[in-house]
């Protein structure tokens, strides 16, 4: 029986007690590589572009020699006005990139020893490093799957039987209740989309599944539209799971991966925030055969490429 990747040894190239042995400098030096990899780490200034700066040791940043202008090797980044070590922001970033079903803000607070607000925005601020490499703005071709699953708004029954309602009414409803709408390529890309009702897929195939591209779907009601402007394979999932080759077991697995994080980890994600959370699982759905270490770099390289975070201002102010 072939082994998990997961259980292989060439799945482990990095660790916190490598992280925190190799000290500050050596993830400042890190991060300096990823934002400037192009210039071998030595700082550009990201106002005109000039490559000569002065290294203001003590402070951790650089003054431009052509326009004077003081930076850090963070400016301009999502991570813009941190307070954390840049050891610390290694070190949970490694802890992220581990947690194939994703990490409580509780447990990451703890593993850091911060505030629970400080890691729930750092984990947003990486989710949105994320969804830069899940939504590309590619459109999907091939062989593409689609569907959608429900989450949130849940609605606790009455203690007494006598005043329990039907919760499956629409008027007892919280309104909190979202679809995620997922298209994902047959070894290839997963892309989410958060909307009120699956059959919201539809329009959103239109806009990001290839007109040659062949989908395969379930036998839900709204997908029957699917067939007037794509080749469209159909499963019952009453019959059978797969059948002849035809599935949505790629989706599928997107979902697992999605509904373990929300109820296992989570147990409660926002209609606000749930985008994010599907980006993250695609993120590491997509991911899921490669090493630690390299998703490592990859994300501090989205990271430092990403522009400072719109949502949050500051370190965890909310935007108004």
């Amino acid at each position: 029986m072939a082994q998990h990747f997961l259980l292989s040894a060439a799945s482990r190239t990095l660790s916190l007690r490598s992280i925190y042995k190799a000290g500050e400098e050596a993830a400042y030096r890190t991060f300096c590589e990823m934002r400037w990899p192009e210039n071998g780490g030595e700082a550009v200034c990201p106002r005109c572009g000039h490559e000569e700066t002065y290294d203001i040791s003590t402070r951790r940043k650089f003054k431009c020699k052509a326009c004077h202008h003081h930076f850090s090797v963070t400016s301009g980044t999502i991570f813009a006005s941190r307070k954390m070590d840049f050891v610390d922001l290694l070190a949970a970033i490694c802890i992220i990139v581990n947690a194939s079903k994703g990490v409580s803000m509780v447990q990451l607070s703890r593993d850091l020893d911060c505030q629970y607000k400080t890691a729930f925005v750092l984990a947003h601020k990486l989710r949105e490093a994320m969804a830069q490499e899940v939504h590309t703005g590619e459109v999907l071709d091939g062989h593409v799957e689609v569907d959608g699953a429900y989450f949130g708004g849940h609605i606790r029954p009455a203690n007494r039987r006598e005043d329990r309602k039907d919760r499956r009414l629409r008027i007892h409803q919280t309104g909190k209740r979202r679809v995620v709408v997922a298209f994902r390529e047959r070894h290839g890309d997963t892309v989410p989309f958060v909307a009120k009702s699956e059959a919201d897929g539809v329009e959103l195939a239109k806009v990001h599944v290839d007109r040659m591209a062949t989908i395969s779907a379930d036998e839900a009601s709204h997908w029957d539209l699917l067939h007037a402007g794509w080749d469209v394979q159909r499963i019952n999932h009453s019959e059978a799971y797969s059948l002849n080759g035809v599935h949505t077991n790629w989706v599928e697995s997107f979902f697992s991966r999605l509904r373990r994080m929300i109820e296992g980890q989570h147990h409660f994600v926002s209609p606000q925030y749930l985008h994010q959370y599907a980006n993250h699982a695609a993120w590491l759905e997509d991911n899921r055969r490669t090493d630690n270490g390299s998703l490592a770099r990859g994300l501090v390289a989205e990271a430092m490429g990403a522009p400072v975070s719109r949502q949050w201002k500051g370190y965890w102010q909310r935007a108004a």
